[in-house]
């Protein structure tokens, strides 16, 4: 099949590097977003140059010469691997078999740009991708395929996508082009009765309520680690919380139980968070216990007040 690969950063790279070493399909273009000043040049563009493959960075769909140009590489199928920029229904059908998209979560749960941050953050137990089929509507069109995966206890943003979905993802690109080179690929209906939908996760979600059960507090500090980073105040400064664990213990929420060579413990609500690498506003990430010597922060000192 003729192949159009439009995406961005690490993950559209890596689908692209993916069907280009399997060699099954020809790759005929590669868009991705427009460069932007002072920012490194996007890898999925520097990868595709690299090929001698032809680079496309339209700001949007709207014009009639970026589709004309769209249509004249007779592609058979659109491969959207991470997607910012809105595709309009008449880029979308332009290669004969349609276009297809990934989305890091199991459709129709997890809709929105946020999808891998959320599932932590609610305590669910599992999570995995989707490929389906775009449409106007946000995460809205028919699945092509889903993968499942467990969210472990104690797993961050870094131990669902990059270690679970990111790898098995960029696998998964020759089996949905084996699915449309079949020539029936599967279309199975979104279940709107089970959609969720959230907004991007911004630091004004990332505030910790010591007062609320320790396990919504670790499952935010978790969540959010390493973007956008779970915080609270110490004396009116912003510290971010990075890495952490859940221990046993009671006393009075948000206060510091003790502060040891582990880290720096605050009670929650049926349970301790044992803060181990933070951020405190305008400095570098560092252990928590370096952070509590330079601050002077001791037993009993109270957070987020």
């Amino acid at each position: 099949m003729r192949l159009i690969v439009m995406g961005q950063q690490a993950f559209g790279k890596d689908v692209l590097a993916k069907l280009i070493d399997a060699g099954t399909d020809q790759v005929v273009a590669v868009y991705c977003e427009p460069d932007r000043d002072g920012k490194p040049v996007d890898p999925i563009k520097e990868f595709a140059l690299a090929q001698g493959l032809p680079v496309h960075q339209p700001a949007h769909f709207k014009d009639q010469e970026t589709l004309e140009t769209l249509a004249g590489f007779n592609a058979d199928l659109m491969v959207m691997a991470f997607v910012n920029v809105f595709v309009p229904e008449a880029a979308r059908d332009t290669p004969a078999q349609g276009s297809i998209c990934f989305h890091p979560s199991l459709l129709p749960l997890h809709r929105g740009p946020s999808a891998v941050n959320w599932p932590i953050i609610m305590g669910r137990a599992t999570s995995g991708y989707s490929w389906f089929y775009p449409t106007d509507g946000l995460d809205e069109g028919d699945v092509l395929m889903n993968w499942e995966c467990e969210i472990g206890p104690d797993d961050t943003v870094i131990d669902l996508y990059f270690k679970k979905i990111y790898p098995s993802a960029v696998d998964s690109i020759l089996r949905v082009c084996d699915l449309f080179r079949t020539g029936n690929p599967p279309h199975i209906l979104q279940d709107e009765a089970l959609a969720t939908y959230e907004r991007r996760c911004t630091a004004k979600h990332c505030k910790i309520d010591w007062n609320k059960p320790v396990a919504q507090v670790y499952d935010l500090i978790r969540g959010t680690n390493p973007a956008p980073g779970a915080w609270t105040t110490v004396g009116g400064t912003k510290v971010t919380v990075f890495d952490s664990v859940r221990v046993s213990g009671d006393g009075v929420s948000g206060r510091v139980t003790d502060v040891s060579e582990v880290g720096v413990t605050v009670q929650c609500v049926g349970g301790r968070i044992v803060l181990k690498r933070v951020k405190p506003d305008g400095q570098d990430k560092q252990p928590a216990t370096a952070w509590a010597a330079a601050s002077g922060l001791t037993a009993g000192t109270e957070l987020g007040t």
